[in-house]
């Protein structure tokens, strides 16, 4: 199989759009008071969220164009300045569900989960089977979620640390594809990974790390899970050549050159195309009250057909 790069704006380098805004969606005081609107208006008559029901006249084409640089640009982007500061916790969790409805579909975060995921540290030990990556307060390897797109609406951030960062894993590809050939067929090829849904086999299922369809690549990478599934009884050691690819994916999504740093603040929203972008965040540090400690709030996204 010979491994070819991939081309399209989903490639990009953290140091040559670090100091750009055009990633950057602020919202005006007008569109503030629309998303405090619009959740109201559902808190009056709760049911369905959805486009109807959370009408964003103004917002609304926005974030459409926001759902268009995920399917077809870069890949990412961050609204900033949601209203959440003049929310309550259920109101920001209207106002999350609400927003990411103009942008995609929201979908189950896995069989029977919820649509709004809280990710705040558990006290989970991370060690654990079933400790999803969500519930402490480690630092998380570079990874992407088994969804379109996932977003994350900061309500509160943490007293130190908990910084997210992504790379563009079409850079990631493209530069193992140049640099080594010998490793880049192993991206297309099935490896163990671990759901964590606890020890018995079911827990553990193989899929590649890259595939292509219709003209697209999608990479879908977690080490932190990759990891774990060793402990699967019947899941095989690394291989050498395994081992040695992951290095290297370590390595590159780790270099300042790729990676793209972002210290979300209160009230901004990241929107994130797991087909294309790898995210990590920090470790970090809470607050001792228990109101000031990190919280922010996620959901998963389908952005239509071609994935």
């Amino acid at each position: 199989m010979v491994v070819r790069e991939v081309a399209g704006p989903g490639e990009w380098l953290g140091s040559e759009i670090r100091d750009s805004d055009a990633w950057k969606v602020p919202l005006d005081e007008g569109q503030r008071q629309e998303v405090l609107g619009a959740v109201r208006a559902v808190e009056a008559a709760p049911d369905e969220i959805d486009r109807e029901s959370f009408r964003l006249p103004v917002l609304g084409p926005v974030l459409r164009r926001v759902h268009d640089q995920l399917v077809d640009g870069r890949g990412f982007a961050l609204v900033q300045g949601v209203p959440v500061g003049e929310m309550s916790e259920r109101q920001c969790e209207i106002a999350a569900l609400g927003l990411a409805c103009h942008v995609g579909g929201i979908v189950p975060q896995g069989p029977g989960g919820p649509l709004l995921a809280h990710v705040r540290d558990t006290g989970a030990d991370p060690s654990q089977g079933r400790t999803r990556s969500y519930q402490h307060s480690g630092r998380l390897g570079y990874h992407s979620d088994p969804t379109d797109a996932v977003a994350l609406l900061c309500v509160r951030p943490a007293k130190t640390g908990g910084l997210s960062a992504i790379v563009s894993s079409v850079a990631v590809h493209n530069e193992v594809v140049r640099t080594r050939p010998d490793l880049a067929e192993l991206l297309y090829q099935p490896w163990w990974h671990d759901r964590r849904t606890g020890d018995g086999p079911g827990s553990f299922h193989t899929k590649p790390l890259c595939t292509r369809r219709h003209g697209r690549v999608s990479i879908s990478y977690g080490p932190d899970y990759l990891r774990s599934a060793q402990r699967g009884a019947h899941v095989p050691p690394f291989t050498p050549a395994q081992e040695e690819l992951m290095d290297l994916l370590d390595r590159l999504t780790n270099d300042p050159r790729f990676a793209l740093t972002m210290d979300l603040r209160e009230g901004d929203m990241q929107f994130l195309n797991n087909h294309v972008v790898l995210h990590s965040r920090t470790a970090y540090d809470d607050h001792p009250e228990p109101d000031r400690r990190r919280h922010l709030l996620r959901l998963w996204l389908t952005t239509g057909p071609g994935r």
